[in-house]
Formats: C-alpha cells, structure tokens, sequence
C-alpha cells in the first residue's frame, strides 16, 4: 500500500478529530482513534520540519548547497 500523502493525512486527522469532538463515540474505540491520531500528528509534524529544513537550505552558483542566511 501507498505511504498516504500530507494532505491525506491531514484530512484523516481532521476526521478523527471531529468524530471524537462530537462525543458519541465509544470509549474503547475513541482510545484507539486518539492514538492513531497522535501517530499521524507526530508524521505530520515530522514533515513539516522536514520540509522546513530543505526550504532553508539554498543552491549556490557552484551547485553547493548551504543554510539560506549564511552568506550574511
């Protein structure tokens, strides 16, 4: 199975958020929803940081790649 993209993750969190929100569900399967909620918000967090580093990084004329803010 195909690893799910940001956005999909996002929106499978956004559910589950809402259906906990809601308060109808279950206790033993709210538990479960919770942690894999926590999972996905850790993937999705690890992403971000993920992104942030590469979009702070720059490509000099020589193809050498250094911290945007470095040549200050």
């Amino acid at each position: 199975m195909a690893e799910k993209t940001f956005e999909e993750n996002l929106a499978t969190l956004e559910k589950i958020v809402s259906e906990l929100e809601k308060g109808d569900v279950p206790l033993e399967e709210a538990l479960k929803q919770f942690e894999i909620g926590i999972k996905i918000s850790q993937d999705l967090q690890k992403t971000l940081q993920n992104a942030e580093t590469s979009l702070a990084k720059i490509v000099n004329e020589d193809g050498s790649i250094s911290d945007f803010g470095d040549g200050e």
